[in-house]
């Protein structure tokens, strides 16, 4: 299943008028692949994201996730639909303090009604296919940097999401740690055949990705996905 951006328009308001964050943006997300999003601060990479999770609904244009046009939905539907399909991985891990590495996971499929002895099951899967399965007792305080951030990404996983959202999980990683944690999400969607939408400002991450788009002043500036994670 994959995620789509059909024709989305998303302004804001700015004064007397409107600004436009993103302008007829298309785009398509095969299930099992990376595309990677790159572009200039302030080019609309961020609102690309929040429409992606429908955290922000678009003035025009379709949002289709896993064959879900998210239009027609209210806002309960759309939530639910965030909570069972989108996996959201954020720049910051955010991490409970008082939680163990396997908590933080548990918690995510209590949230969405889940059975606790299968999510103990689940996040014990999780975190040994992110290299933790050995530190699933340790709490934020007892984890490296990317060590918090690989727990993010397990935790994001834990839904069986259809898309996974990442904004700039390497942005507080140095180069190799960095690379390691987009090694392991290029890895993750290709074996549970998420549709991955990669924010980076890193290119040099950029040949993990199975395609990349440039957007610049809230456009594509082309719009067709690049094979191989070449640079727009």
């Amino acid at each position: 299943m994959s995620l789509i951006l059909d024709d989305v328009t998303l302004t804001y308001p700015d004064g007397d008028g409107r600004l436009t964050a993103l302008d007829a943006i298309g785009l398509e997300v095969p299930a099992g692949s990376v595309t990677a999003v790159v572009g200039p601060s302030g080019s609309g990479k961020s609102s690309l994201l929040a429409v992606a999770a429908t955290l922000v609904t678009p003035d025009r244009g379709r949002v289709v996730v896993a064959g879900t046009d998210t239009g027609p939905l209210d806002a309960a539907a759309r939530a639910a639909l965030r909570r069972e399909r989108i996996g959201i991985v954020f720049q910051q891990p955010n991490l409970l303090p008082s939680l163990t590495a396997a908590e933080q996971l548990q918690v995510m499929a209590h949230l969405s009604g889940g059975r606790p002895k299968a999510a103990r099951a689940r996040a014990a899967d999780l975190l040994d296919a992110v290299g933790l399965a050995d530190l699933a007792g340790r709490r934020p305080h007892q984890l490296s940097g990317g060590q918090r951030q690989r727990v993010n990404i397990a935790r994001a996983l834990m839904n069986e999401p259809a898309v996974l959202l990442v904004d700039e999980p390497t942005s507080a990683l140095d180069h190799e740690r960095g690379a390691a944690v987009v090694d392991l999400l290029a890895t993750l969607t290709a074996e549970r055949g998420t549709a991955t939408v990669l924010v980076t400002h890193d290119r040099t991450h950029l040949e993990r990705a199975d395609a990349t788009v440039l957007v610049r002043d809230g456009r594509l500036v082309d719009p067709v996905t690049v094979p191989g994670g070449a640079a727009a």
